[in-house]
């Protein structure tokens, strides 16, 4: 007997209130301190669901999200200190701001190891609540 599989289109390729979502990533990347990263997928988690989306749409599209908000930064915030759940940098194919983010990052004193990956389990910001 086949299974039937049942495909759910997203309804939300960037969050409602953009700006507002944007601006939560923001603000939590602000406060990453020197010498620790986070994940997409950990801002991802601090913000509340909007209102409006699903549970399993908002869990599928959060970290995309939240990349999304880290394309268009202000300049002054520390972006560099965001990797992916992998603990590598994200590289992106037309550019190459992979290597001005590794770079900062060494120069905090985060060390890099085999196949470009920092260790999740020392660098990570844990925030405290």
């Amino acid at each position: 007997m086949k299974k039937t599989v049942r495909v759910t289109k997203l309804l939300f390729t960037t969050p409602p209130l953009r700006q507002v979502f944007n601006e939560q990533v923001w603000e939590i990347v602000a406060r990453v301190p020197k010498g620790k990263v986070v994940t997409y997928g950990q801002i991802a988690a601090m913000i509340p669901r909007p209102r409006g989306v699903g549970v399993k749409h908002f869990r599928a599209a959060r970290a995309r999200w939240v990349g999304g908000a880290m394309a268009s930064c202000p300049s002054n915030l520390p972006w560099h200190r965001v990797i992916n759940v992998q603990g590598k940098i994200s590289v992106r194919s037309n550019n190459k701001h992979h290597l001005l983010q590794r770079q900062r990052l060494e120069d905090e004193g985060i060390l890099f190891g085999a196949g470009g990956r920092i260790d999740l389990h020392v660098n990570r910001w844990r925030p405290r609540k």
